[in-house]
């Protein structure tokens, strides 16, 4: 499975943005979706995951409340919609596809990758 990021930019402090992930297969909708982001000098971090289904979603303190992951299997594609933005969201941001027999919300452990797409946030 190929992922490609997109929709990342510059943004100010308390605006949105939603970054999307599309998938080059169809088999896309019996994955389970994360994102994940990354910034200079920092660990990579999970900021949400949604299974294959749909059902179930995760989201670490840090943005509960102001992201939502969705996914739209139609279009084999996967968003992350990302509100009241803050200068510390910025970051380089992954989406990442793992099969669901292993996955749990809180999983780390993708199986396929894409490339980045930077979102910073101005204060």
């Amino acid at each position: 499975v190929q992922l490609q990021a997109s929709g990342g930019g510059l943004v100010q402090a308390g605006g949105s943005l939603r970054v999307s992930c599309a998938a080059s297969k169809r088999a896309f909708n019996v994955y389970a979706v994360g994102w994940f982001r990354q910034a200079p000098g920092k660990e990579r971090d999970l900021v949400a995951s949604i299974s294959w289904r749909g059902d179930k979603t995760y989201y670490p303190d840090s943005v509960k409340g102001r992201f939502t992951i969705s996914r739209d299997n139609a279009k084999n594609t996967a968003y992350l919609q990302m509100n009241s933005l803050k200068p510390e969201d910025t970051a380089l941001y992954y989406c990442a596809v793992q099969d669901p027999a292993s996955w749990y919300p809180t999983s780390r452990e993708y199986d396929y990758w894409g490339q980045g797409t930077q979102v910073t946030v101005s204060s």
